[in-house]
């Protein structure tokens, strides 16, 4: 009925340690862009949004 023994203490700085890798690597893929990258993927949602813009159709405002 004898598992392997655990020292929590360690267990838990494992588990910490793993949690802020990852929090880290997250980081990393949110912020960790350069100012060309963050300017074009800014102008590409702009242009994606000025066509879905110019297809629009306009709805006859109703008090007319």
């Amino acid at each position: 009925m004898s598992g392997d023994v655990l020292n929590l203490r360690q267990f838990r700085k494992s588990k910490q340690r793993a949690e802020k890798e990852r929090q880290a690597e997250q980081n990393r893929i949110t912020f960790g862009r350069t100012k060309a990258e963050k300017m074009l993927t800014k102008a590409l949602n702009d242009k994606a949004e000025q066509s879905l813009d110019q297809g629009r159709l306009e709805k006859p405002s109703e008090g007319d």
